[in-house]
């Protein structure tokens, strides 16, 4: 695990040092708080049918998103029973995290230059998957691309949600925002 106190992530080094910078420039922000940055990186895996057959299969998912996420993931549960599913209320069906500070910093970056990359056919994520409130959705089909999954150790591959919450007002500022994190935007 990161020891934060005395780490400054490399994606926090650029924000703090050139991208505001480059911000405030383009946007003619009057106050330095008025500049977005990232808030805060959600990240999810749903087990589905998987789940509702063997209850182990999220247990696997809770520990492959614990080494991706470089924090202890929280099994999500089932709210509601759903027959047609066969689905009971408090049934385990996935995993999350929220990655905040220095943690959420390494992730993206560790996103950006590890794990696109070893997408297979990877042409860019789309630019049109914000929410009009400056949020930024995506989701990799299969988690294995990242480096702290041992493949030979995977039952089954899972799908990744990734939810990348900034402080921007609008979709064009956010854009903004991850293009000089260079975020691979394919329009």
């Amino acid at each position: 695990m990161l020891d934060t106190a005395n780490y400054t992530p490399r994606l926090r080094t650029l924000y703090d040092t050139e991208i505001r910078a480059k911000m405030k420039e383009e946007f003619g922000y009057g106050n330095d708080m008025q500049i977005p940055r990232l808030d805060k990186i959600v990240l999810n895996i749903g087990c589905g049918r998987a789940a509702v057959r063997d209850s182990k299969k999220a247990k696997s998912a809770q520990a492959d998103l614990t080494a991706i996420a470089g924090q202890h993931a929280v099994t999500t549960i089932a709210k509601n029973s759903i027959a047609g599913f066969r689905v009971r209320e408090g049934m385990p069906m996935g995993a999350k995290a929220t990655l905040r500070g220095a943690r959420m910093y390494d992730f993206l970056d560790r996103l950006i230059t590890v794990a696109m990359p070893r997408i297979r056919d990877f042409r860019g994520v789309s630019g049109k998957s914000f929410d009009g409130r400056g949020n930024y959705a995506m989701g990799i089909k299969e988690h294995i691309v990242f480096p702290e999954i041992d493949f030979d150790k995977v039952d089954e591959p899972w799908g990744l949600d990734i939810v990348i919450a900034t402080t921007a007002p609008n979709d064009a500022e956010a854009k903004a925002l991850l293009k000089h994190f260079n975020m691979p935007f394919n329009s």
